[in-house]
């Protein structure tokens, strides 16, 4: 079985502060369309709040391929 990409959808990307040492800032990019989008709200929110550490979420739609398992 292999999962590939359904090409009919796009990927979306957002990205959530967490830098902090006693807790996590927690602003979310929201969903957004493209890489240059999500480096784009990072640099902003970097340079309003001098924060530096994101995790970075991809969401991509799959379908499952039957392979030998069939």
């Amino acid at each position: 079985m292999t999962a590939v990409a359904d090409p009919m959808t796009l990927p979306t990307f957002a990205a959530v502060c967490v830098t902090g040492e006693d807790h996590d800032c927690g602003a979310t990019s929201g969903e957004l369309h493209t890489e240059d989008e999500l480096t784009r709200w990072i640099a902003e929110h970097c340079a309003g709040t001098g924060h530096d550490f994101y995790h970075r979420i991809t969401r991509a739609t799959l379908r499952a391929e039957p392979g030998a398992w069939q």
